[in-house]
Parts: structure tokens; sequence; C-alpha cells
């Protein structure tokens, strides 16, 4: 029968190296690390990010009006995509109307499959300039949780790296231990003199 040893750098016995109880550490620790550090590090970096992405929001949303046009110039064909998700917007021109103003004629974005003549929502900043619509709530999640996730990856990779590096110096001094053992008993086993 055979039984398992649990434990077997922890404890101490003759064959234990100090190369084994650096690795056995290095071991709890990479394992405390990737299980509290790492996730916490995301979520601090996504609770950052969110906070930023939300004034962000909040200034575009002050900076910029959204004004209902019609659309006076020709919209191109949408041309096929790739993926077929992502909307097709094109630069055309509109024409509104501020209240107590004379109509305003300008470019902006549309999106295809709009006609001549048609009424859409279009986003201006305050010199008058085209600007995209500010972001929504799904865009600051989004972006919230694309840094924190690789946050949470760099610090993942940057512990393993760490531990990669601790296991081949202690591999190294491992060896050289073997060596310097193996130095001082092999005339015992080979029965040579010592040079």
């Amino acid at each position: 029968m055979r039984i398992r040893m649990r434990g077997r750098r922890w404890r101490s016995n003759p064959l234990r190296r100090r190369s084994d109880v650096v690795e056995a550490w290095t071991a709890l620790v990479v394992g405390v690390l990737l299980l509290v550090a790492a996730p916490l590090a995301g979520a601090v970096a996504g609770r950052w990010v969110h906070d930023e992405a939300l004034a962000a929001a909040a200034e575009q949303r002050a900076e910029r009006h959204r004004v209902r046009a019609e659309v006076v110039g020709r919209v191109p064909e949408a041309l096929p995509t790739a993926d077929g998700a992502r909307e097709q917007m094109f630069r055309v021109d509109v024409r509104w109307a501020p209240p107590g103003e004379p109509a305003r004629t300008t470019t902006a974005r549309v999106p295809a499959g709009t006609r001549q003549g048609d009424r859409v929502d279009v986003w201006f900043d305050d010199k008058g300039h085209s600007v995209p619509p500010p972001a929504d709530g799904t865009a600051v999640w989004q972006q919230t949780l694309t840094m924190g996730v690789a946050a949470t990856g760099g610090a993942v990779a940057l512990v393993l790296l760490g531990h990669g590096v601790v296991r081949r110096v202690a591999m190294r001094h491992r060896l050289a231990e073997w060596d310097r053992e193996w130095t001082r008993t092999e005339p015992e086993w080979t029965r040579r003199r010592p040079a």
C-alpha cells in the first residue's frame, strides 16, 4: 500500500533543502495573490475607470445637444460589413432651425438607409460641429468591464511571471546544492580519491 505524503516540503527532514522551502512558500503566496490580489486589482481598476467614464459621459451630455433635423443631402447605400453588427454612419447635409433663428444647414452623421427628407436626431457641440452622441450607460459598463478584466489578466500574468522567475532561481540553487553534495559524497560511491 502506498501512502501519499502531503506537505512534504513543510516538514523538517534531512532531505529538505532551503530551495524546497522557498518554493513551497512561493507557491502559497502565488495562490493567495491569484485568488485575492488579482481580482481585487481588477475591481479597483474597474471602479476607477467606471468613475472616470461616468464623469466623461456627464461632461459630454453637458457639452452636446440633440437636434431633430431634416436630411437634405443624398445618403449613400449601405456597404456590406463583415460582421453586420455595426451600424454604418454617413456624413450628409442636414437642415434644422434653432428656436427663434433662421434655418441652418450643416454636415452631420446619419445612419445608412436614411432617405432625403427623413427627420433624424443628430448631435452637435456648442460650436455647431456634428459629434457622436454622448456615451450611454452601456458604453460606460463596457469600458468598465474591459478595463477590469484587462487589469485582472495583467495582474495574473505578472504573478505567474514572478513565480516562474522564483522557480527558475530555486531550481538553479537546488542544482548547485546537489552538485556540491555530490562532489562531497561521490568518492564514497565510486571509491575514487578526491583530487
